[in-house]
């Protein structure tokens, strides 16, 4: 396996809103990125890691990504989504959520393929979706308490694909608030930092490990994965945009390949 680095420094940018009476300077960022290049013949996953820090708060946004049985309203390709199955009510919440999922991917030709998961949710910080024979959690059991215990795998369907040995989706969210810079107008040229509020934004990362049954089709997706890891959250972007009728910060997304 050949790996090669390329990092950046963190870069700012700024888009300048005018107004009669202030300008209010709103900053952009690109996160350092490493990319690791697998065989797509190797036993080993292949992994996608997209991120994107979106003007909203986490518990916002959350809410859109963990509603699971909606996913067929607005993500690509993806004509059924259900939940089939609820955790326990988390004890600081007091709500249940997705813990087995079956979404069917539709194409052109009357093609489709249907994909059970085992959904953990752990409630405004992460969405796992895991589906596989041999596929755990990555994440710590006394997080996961309000989860009921994973079927043994004779009697778990998210153990059991044809097309894929191994799938784990995760979504991660981090509070990432924006202090406004100094305000500037005609009638108070100095600069003043006042009491302007911290705007609530968060960083959502997407991060996608996937095996196929057969090489080929691993070989075949290699060029193609980066670009469903994009449209995946590119129409999660809009998804929350129209839900939380704010605008976007003009981020573009950036995929990462492993």
């Amino acid at each position: 396996m050949a790996t090669a680095r390329a990092v950046r420094p963190w870069l700012s940018s700024s888009r300048r809103i005018p107004s009669t009476a202030q300008t209010q300077t709103i900053p952009s960022f690109i996160r350092t990125q490493t990319r690791s290049f697998t065989n797509p013949l190797s036993n080993s996953p292949q992994v996608l890691t997209t991120q994107r820090t979106v003007p909203y708060p986490a518990k916002a946004v959350y809410e859109i990504i963990s509603d699971i049985g909606s996913y067929h309203s607005f993500i690509p390709f993806c004509s059924s989504s259900n939940v089939t199955k609820q955790s326990k009510q988390h004890p600081s919440t007091s709500q249940t959520y997705p813990e087995e999922a079956t979404l069917v991917i539709s194409f052109s030709g009357g093609i489709s393929q249907s994909f059970t998961s085992r959904v953990h949710c752990v409630p405004y910080e992460t969405v796992e979706a895991i589906s596989g024979p041999s596929v755990e959690t990555s994440l710590s059991p006394k997080s996961l308490e309000h989860h009921n215990p994973r079927p043994s795998a004779d009697s778990d369907p998210s153990r059991k694909s044809d097309v894929l040995t191994h799938l784990r989706t995760t979504w991660e969210l981090r509070p990432f608030p924006f202090k406004p810079g100094p305000l500037k107008s005609h009638q108070n040229p100095v600069e003043e930092t006042g009491n302007i509020p911290a705007q609530e934004q968060t960083e959502v990362v997407l991060n996608i490990e996937y095996r196929f049954t057969n090489p080929i089709y691993e070989a075949l997706s290699a060029a193609a994965a980066p670009k469903v890891a994009e449209y995946m959250v590119e129409a999660f972007e809009k998804r929350i945009q129209d839900k939380l009728h704010r605008p976007a910060a003009g981020v573009k997304t950036r995929v990462i390949k492993h």
